[in-house]
């Protein structure tokens, strides 16, 4: 019996699985397959980069996708948000930032709006401001995150969502784990580091072999590769990636970091280029450990999918019938 929930009734999808918005990872064309297998697919907005934008929006095709912005960046660089309108997308998310000054702008077309929390404060903020959806986004998660764990942080979204669908993220890679958020109340889960290393990508190759060797033991949180990229990331958020050899030098020496940055900075945009993973990031998260084996992202989905129906139904068999007096 296939999953339905009001994600899926929300979005007019078949599966309530979406693709996480990894900024220079989910561009067009993955994004495309997660839609075109049943799902919903986010476009990474990144930092302001209005010609890669139209580029991978384009890449999408006709596929119905969403587009997903950086709020702080975005607030920098407000066009991107008029370029992602214009091609009348089904969802909009908005992570880290005040998301209240885009709301007249996302609400004047048929977009949808989601949120992404990481606190029951910022989570409270989206229920009164009435956004469409939320997603409850737990540490594990790789990219940018704050400090609560999924499995407590998403029931407790749940409680004070006031029936908008929240939207499980953090660790969630497999059917076990969307299984498990559908248990916690949600209606759904957002998956990146699951299609990381996916045929349809925009990932190094390189990065793609070493994600899928990685496991959850491999990856730190640091602002150690902000730093490195130039970022000005606001306090509270910091990233998760894949431990190496620049984060072995500096995760414990930020001060250094920065009085030999302009050095490491140079090193580490060759590296990047390069797709030397030893100095550039590879950004997953705990769940590196079920990426498994590589293929096309519609084939992830689908095997999670099924992998989420058979876990359900075998909880279901662990409930005994009432017993007649």
């Amino acid at each position: 019996m296939p999953i339905r929930t009001s994600l899926c009734d929300l979005f007019n999808i078949e599966h309530p699985v979406l693709l996480a918005p990894m900024a220079g990872v989910s561009g067009g064309a993955l994004a495309a397959a997660v839609s075109r297998g049943g799902g919903l697919g986010l476009i990474g907005g990144g930092y302001g980069d209005a010609g890669w934008l139209k580029r991978e929006l384009d890449a999408a095709g006709d596929a119905r996708i969403g587009v997903g912005f950086i709020t702080w960046s975005l607030a920098r660089e407000p066009s991107l948000l008029d370029l992602a309108l214009s091609r009348n997308p089904a969802a909009l998310m908005l992570s880290f930032g005040d998301f209240k000054p885009f709301l007249h702008r996302i609400r004047h077309g048929n977009t949808k709006l989601i949120v992404q929390v990481q606190t029951l404060d910022q989570a409270r903020e989206a229920v009164e401001a009435g956004v469409d959806a939320i997603v409850a986004q737990g540490t594990e998660a790789g990219g940018h995150g704050g400090a609560r764990a999924t499995l407590p942080f998403v029931p407790a979204v749940v409680d004070i969502a006031q029936g908008i669908p929240v939207i499980a993220a953090g660790g969630i890679a497999d059917g076990r784990g969307l299984a498990a958020g559908l248990a916690l109340g949600a209606s759904g889960a957002l998956c990146g580091t699951t299609f990381f290393a996916s045929d349809e990508s925009l990932a190094s190759e390189n990065a793609k072999q070493a994600a899928v060797r990685a496991t959850g033991d491999d990856t730190e949180r640091s602002s150690v590769f902000d730093l490195a990229r130039g970022l000005d990331w606001p306090a509270g958020w910091n990233i998760r990636t894949m431990r190496n050899a620049f984060t072995r030098r500096w995760s414990g020496d930020m001060i250094g970091l920065k009085q030999n940055l302009t050095a490491e900075q140079a090193r580490f945009n060759v590296a990047t280029t390069a797709g030397d993973t030893d100095i550039a990031a590879v950004i997953v998260g705990e769940a590196a450990d079920l990426i498994g084996n590589r293929g096309p992202a519609q084939a992830t989905l689908h095997q999670m999918i099924s992998q989420a129906e058979e876990v359900l139904q075998r909880l279901g068999q662990l409930v005994e019938p009432d017993k007649e007096d």
